[in-house]
């Protein structure tokens, strides 16, 4: 069914409202915000136009072809598959130029509600549903309870911007639109002689992004626009990189499930970008536009496709564990069509290629191949501990977090190994974890010299003992010296053994502050962590190299330009599932994205 989008009425202040335009005057015409959280988003200049799973329509159900309509007629036709019946997304269409003149747009629409029925979904909600397509929405601007005076002083270049958009963070009735959203519009918005629609079609200019939410929502891949998105179009990374990437993209697009959003972005920069070593990768696209938590994953899938390639080296009974393990870290579906395009052609490839089929044999086998498999798992085991009085920690009770994040964890494992096959049987298998005082914690610093670790224990609350191998060489004379560190180590993971062994008795936090750059050195005391019970947590600290070498200059205690640069080249940053659970932590010193805990949701549909 067909819905045009209501009008939208102006605020009282809005001085760009004529005499046909509804406004929200009157007694109690704002009564729809007071004491309501609010999102302002800036208003832009386009066309309002609906999206559904088989079609659209500007504002009027009956609009015809326009020029300026051909572009966001091939976006529905990439995202409408994605849209479930019933469902409808309203945006902006900003193909054409109307009265300003965009240089810089992320993409040439814009969504701004989704509506299932006669209900708008709360902001929230619109914007995972939305990203998840592959779709941007417009900046916001303020967010907040309602505040009258607050909106009143926002200032607009209104050269560059029309205007802005109040509407509750919750969701709404379409019945309560006009109590629920309302707009503040720039005077004598209108500047042109004659109206865009007989006018000749000037498009709006794109920025860097586009490249990014054009992956996103299932186009053509630009891969040099891509790298350019990135701030990594070097000569050697853009070098044959087209063919890989639209070859990678057609083996995305074939999976039996449809992938867009960050799945698609992230298995399209992996192919471009696999070349690079992982821990390189990851903090340098951490520090740009697409954040810790997709960097992390096109670092994950560019380091764990060759995997797939080759024989599997353990016992087939060992495989379902594994590609559980695989399927935190990376979309097993994005991660096989990776490792299916990648590498060589020929016979010689043959045995490659046909490990890959194998082993999407396998993943289809154990019902992993589609978007987020672990999910019901842990929702249903979420749900269960919410009901038996367990939070996520919001309420500041850390133990009842650590507590279920472990009971996530042991069923994660148990999962792998075939022990359990639902969220019932999971509750069944953690009971004995549910009490967070009844095992100790070990947070393990994973991170070159420089990268922060010290200053993170520092913040890190309940921290009951930290052994750090630096302090432990100072205290024989020099932390700089590397000639006893047989000794140092031992002397450690004797002091973490005795730890934890106290931090049990009361469910305490200890710290292992060492540069544990592979998975080796992770291991020793993991294996201690391990013999006491311990909830094992990898603090994962991630910084470019520039900035580990300007930090490394300024240092009380600097190391060798020599040392930190073979440190680099050995830091493999753990994958997920390596311990209980990983935070990954950027160069501002707080956690960007995690991997293990049982907050954590996959894209959500709403």
């Amino acid at each position: 069914m067909r819905t045009h989008y209501p009008r939208t009425p102006h605020l009282p202040w809005s001085p760009g409202a004529t005499s046909d335009d509804v406004r929200t005057t009157g007694p109690g015409m704002l009564s729809g915000f007071a004491g309501r959280e609010v999102v302002v988003t800036e208003k832009l200049d386009g066309e309002n136009t609906t999206l559904y799973s088989d079609g659209l329509h500007a504002r009027s159900l009956d609009s015809g072809h326009h020029p300026s309509r051909a572009w966001v007629k091939g976006l529905q036709s990439r995202i409408g598959p994605g849209i479930p019946a019933g469902r409808r997304v309203c945006g902006e269409n900003l193909y054409a130029r109307h009265s300003l003149a965009y240089e810089e747009l992320d993409a040439w629409f814009y969504g701004f509600s989704v509506w299932d029925g006669d209900h708008c979904l709360d902001w929230d909600r619109t914007v995972r549903f939305l990203h998840g397509l592959g779709v941007p929405v417009p900046r916001v601007l303020w967010r907040g309870v309602f505040d009258e005076r607050a909106l009143r002083r926002l200032r607009l270049d209104t050269e560059r911007q029309e205007g802005y958009v109040v509407r509750t963070a919750a969701g709404f009735e379409r019945a309560d639109f006009g109590r629920c959203v309302a707009k503040w519009v720039r005077g004598g918005h209108v500047r042109t002689d004659t109206h865009w629609m007989y006018a000749p079609v000037v498009p709006n200019g794109l920025g860097p992004a586009a490249a990014l939410w054009d992956a996103r929502s299932g186009g053509d891949p630009d891969a040099a626009g891509l790298l350019r998105a990135v701030g990594a179009d070097t000569v050697v990374e853009a070098a044959g990189i087209e063919g890989p990437v639209a070859e990678v993209a057609d083996h995305i697009d074939g999976l039996s499930v449809r992938r867009s959003g960050e799945e698609r972005l992230s298995g399209l920069l992996a192919a471009a970008l696999h070349g690079v070593p992982r821990a390189a990768l990851v903090s340098r696209l951490a520090a740009g536009p697409l954040g810790m938590a997709t960097a992390r994953r096109v670092a994950d899938l560019a380091g764990l496709h060759p995997v797939l390639r080759r024989p599997f080296p353990y016992p087939d009974a060992e495989r379902r564990a594994g590609l559980v393990r695989m399927a935190e870290a990376a979309d097993l579906g994005v991660l096989h069509a990776l490792a299916g395009a990648l590498g060589g052609d020929g016979e010689r490839d043959g045995g490659a290629r046909e490990c890959v089929e194998w082993s999407a044999l396998h993943a289809e086998e154990a019902g992993l191949m589609g978007p987020a498999p672990l999910e019901p798992l842990r929702a249903g085991l979420r749900a269960a501990l919410a009901e038996a009085g367990m939070g996520d920690g919001s309420d500041g009770d850390s133990d009842s977090l650590d507590a279920a994040d472990r009971c996530w964890a042991e069923a994660r494992l148990a999962y792998g190994q075939g022990k359990l096959t639902g969220p019932e049987e999971a509750v069944a298998a953690t009971w004995r974890w549910r009490d967070g005082t009844s095992f100790p914690r070990l947070v393990q610093l994973c991170g070159p010299s420089g990268s922060g670790k010290s200053t993170y224990v520092r913040n890190l609350p309940g921290v009951e003992a930290c052994i750090s191998l630096d302090d432990l060489r100072g205290a024989r004379g020099s932390r700089a010296d590397q000639r006893d560190n047989a000794d140092v180590l031992r002397e450690g993971l004797d002091r973490l053994d005795s730890a934890l062994a106290s931090a049990a008795r009361r469910g305490g936090t200890v710290v292992w502050d060492a540069t544990s750059l592979t998975a080796q050195q992770r291991g020793l005391a993991g294996a201690v962590a391990r013999r006491r019970d311990a909830l094992v947590t990898h603090a994962v600290l991630l910084v470019e190299e520039a900035e580990l070498i300007r930090r490394n200059s300024t240092r009380a205690h600097p190391v060798p330009e020599t040392v930190l640069t073979s440190q680099l080249r050995r830091f493999a940053p753990p994958y997920p599932g390596e311990a209980h659970r990983t935070w990954y932590i950027g160069a501002d010193g707080t956690v960007g994205d995690t991997a293990g805990t049982i907050g954590a949701t996959s894209r959500e549909e709403g």
